[in-house]
């Protein structure tokens, strides 16, 4: 079987390290870049099948990395991992095209189920929906809409 094929963007080291050594043999890190500038680059030169990234960062944060390949019409996925618990930020990612969303509290235990989730076709966010607004679920529910 072929492994899933990630980028990485985060502008802090020890969390690309992290993320490396939670990921297992059914993946393969193509790259890790710094910003967001460097990730829609990263993207669109390699293709991958997901892309993890953090929401700040230098150059271009990541929700506007995310506006900018979801404009492109990218067949990437989108899983954010972040420090940002906040549900605004939940609904600002999922508006800006991701179909995941993990805090960076949790990540040894959500990050491969969330990348599993949004490659099957389903959202993932880190035990937030249950106490969702109500405008944040109708935006995590119309993600899940297959595309027309």
């Amino acid at each position: 079987m072929a492994k899933i094929r990630v980028v990485l963007a985060d502008d802090y080291q020890g969390w690309i390290d992290r993320v490396r050594r939670t990921l297992d043999d059914n993946f393969e890190v193509v790259d890790a870049v710094a910003d967001g500038q460097q990730a829609i680059e990263a993207v669109q030169l390699l293709s991958p099948d997901v892309l993890v990234i953090d929401i700040s960062m230098p150059v271009l944060d990541g929700l506007a990395a995310a506006r900018r390949l979801q404009a492109l019409h990218c067949r990437t996925k989108i899983v954010f991992l972040t420090v940002h618990a906040d549900r605004d930020f939940v609904e600002a990612a999922l508006a800006a095209g991701a179909s995941g969303y993990v805090l960076k509290a949790v990540l040894t235990r959500d990050l491969v189920p969330a990348i599993n989730a949004v490659l099957e076709g389903s959202a993932f966010v880190s035990g937030w929906i249950d106490k969702a607004k109500p405008s944040a679920k109708k935006t995590l529910a119309d993600s899940q809409k297959p595309a027309r």
